[in-house]
């Protein structure tokens, strides 16, 4: 599919309100005024113009006070966020003021209407389902917000109502401008009171679409999941890099869902091969699909945000479907690969600390025989031949902990989905224990099975250093303090995590963990702030201990 793009922007308008010499220099430069983003004027600087591939000084006069007047004699006033813009243009006015609030330096930003932008995402707007459009300032998130607005209730004739901050998508003044269509504008006096304006929208106007940018605070957030269960469509934008990006941010992460710790009871747990303490989506997303903007002619989305949150929480590797645009308008639509069917393969959900807790004495650990089943822990086996990566196929063992152990010993081996591609596998005692049928038919077919004792890095690492013949050094002890067994330390962890999620939940302001060592309180210190929680050291050694509040 194809669809030309045109472009309006009423360069001439901005270029009018910067002083001549400045304007004059613009005209004159090499590269053409349509490719101009944005122009600089600091204070006792150089005036600069910003274009897509390059910057260029404008001049060898330094800005002056009176310069920076001037541009302020032919604009719009400056609202509480210090954005002002031009009458019926799309061009935004960024101001810096100094401590008495005099301007001290101006962002001219041009603002242009891009139709043909939606082509991109078109069937997806069509469907009426939300959408969340996520990029770093300046890829085009607003542009195809305002062209979005645009489709919706010219060629739709849909009931839009555009919730507009700084006058960004429909422009400065009381007359919306004519790039969204059909789109009514409401302005939001204060960016404060943003949150209130899209309540209001919703129980005032009746509209069918709510059209938002930059949604940035908490408050916003919760307005925006009230709209979504009014059953309004919702179209919005956040800064943010991707999906990944946006699930750690604590004010944000309501959007896709939220995430909160959850403590396993201990046979649940040890079904999944997990911690007690794991991270789950808190609730519906507000967002059926996420659009994460690239470039200004790529994207890539997840038409299922529940889906993909649920994957991403559980460690599993999500690859969305990418969408690039050609020269000439054409859509070039990557499909993500299927996901493995529902079972196929044990997964450990993400949690706090997984990946942290590295290193250790590597030195070969011999199983011992599993008490209360008749069926033996297998006993140490011959290492493997050197030569192409072993393929292991990890059951009911962390993934991302395997995924370590691998990359920090830089043993030749790779993690396998499939059972039937893997040259070994690696399972834990209850596992074993239980006599999995799918363990016996790795066994039945001649693929040795490595039993670990619980699910930890150390674990792991003693296993691969036997089966690829590592030569061990006393510098490993430094990772793993030598008055640390694995079970202690797992346990002290165990407890960190119970803070944590006491703390997440409420049930305390702040906990004050026991005393330990520089290396587990460096840990609890990470695993605070994975949680998005504040973690901080008091006392004097030995008694130093670590307090984790919100």
């Amino acid at each position: 599919m194809s669809e030309q793009q045109q472009t309006t922007s009423d360069i001439e308008l901005l270029l009018a309100t910067l002083p001549p010499h400045i304007m004059h220099a613009i005209l004159n430069a090499p590269e053409e005024p349509r490719d101009l983003i944005e122009v600089i004027m600091d204070l006792g600087r150089l005036p600069e113009a910003r274009y897509r591939s390059r910057e260029r000084l404008l001049s060898e006069i330094e800005v002056k006070q009176e310069d920076i007047q001037y541009v302020l004699d032919r604009i719009g006033e400056f609202g509480e966020d210090n954005r002002a813009g031009i009458q019926r243009t799309l061009h935004r006015i960024s101001a810096i003021r100094n401590r008495g609030g005099t301007v001290i330096g101006l962002t001219c930003r041009v603002g242009r209407a891009v139709f043909g932008t939606v082509s991109i995402i078109r069937d997806l707007v069509e469907t009426g389902k939300s959408i969340l459009l996520l990029g770093k300032p300046g890829t085009g998130k607003t542009t195809l917000l305002r062209e979005t607005a645009r489709v919706l209730s010219a060629e739709f004739r849909k009931r839009v109502v555009i919730v507009d901050t700084s006058n960004e998508i429909a422009g400065d003044g009381d007359i919306p401008h004519p790039a969204i269509g059909r789109a009514r504008r409401m302005q939001v006096a204060r960016p404060s009171a943003q949150h209130a304006v899209m309540i209001e929208a919703v129980e005032n106007h009746m509209p069918e679409v709510i059209v938002i940018d930059e949604i940035g605070t908490e408050l916003e957030a919760m307005a925006a999941r009230t709209i979504a269960e009014r059953g309004v469509q919702l179209i919005g934008t956040a800064h943010g890099v991707n999906l990944d990006n946006l699930m750690v941010n604590p004010t944000l992460s309501d959007l896709i869902g939220g995430i909160q710790a959850v403590t396993l009871g201990d046979e649940e747990a040890r079904r999944r091969g997990t911690q007690k303490t794991v991270l789950e989506r808190k609730a519906p997303p507000t967002f059926d699909v996420l659009v994460e903007i690239q470039d200004y002619d790529k994207v890539a989305l997840y038409r299922d945000v529940a889906s993909a949150v649920d994957a991403l929480l559980r460690g599993e590797e999500l690859m969305p479907e990418l969408r690039s645009r050609d020269e000439d308008g054409t859509i070039t639509v990557t499909a993500a690969p299927p996901r493995p069917p529902e079972g196929e393969t044990p997964f450990t959900p993400r949690r706090s600390g997984d990946g942290a807790m590295g290193g250790g004495n590597r030195s070969y650990f011999r199983m011992p025989t599993a008490r209360g089943s008749n069926r033996p822990i297998p006993e140490a086996r011959q290492p493997v031949p050197t030569g192409e990566p072993q393929r292991i196929f990890p059951f009911g063992v962390s993934r991302n902990r395997l995924e370590a152990a691998i990359s920090r010993l830089r043993v030749p081996a790779v993690i396998v989905r499939d059972l039937q591609e893997a040259s070994m596998v690696m399972t834990l005692k209850n596992y074993y224990r239980q006599s999995s049928q799918r363990l016996r038919q790795a066994e039945d077919r001649g693929v040795p099975v490595y039993v670990l004792r619980n699910n930890t890095i150390t674990q792991m690492e003693r296993q691969l250093a036997s089966i690829f013949q590592l030569e061990l050094d006393d510098d490993d002890e430094a990772y793993w303090p030598g008055e640390y067994t694995d079970q202690s330390l797992e346990d002290v962890l165990l407890d960190t995590e119970t803070a944590i999620t006491q703390v997440i939940n409420g049930e305390q302001d702040a906990i004050e963990l026991p005393p330990q060592n520089s290396y587990i309180r460096r840990l609890q210190h990470q695993m605070a702030d994975r949680y998005n929680l504040q973690s901080e050291s008091y006392g004097s050694e030995p008694q130093r201990r670590v307090r984790i509040s919100r």
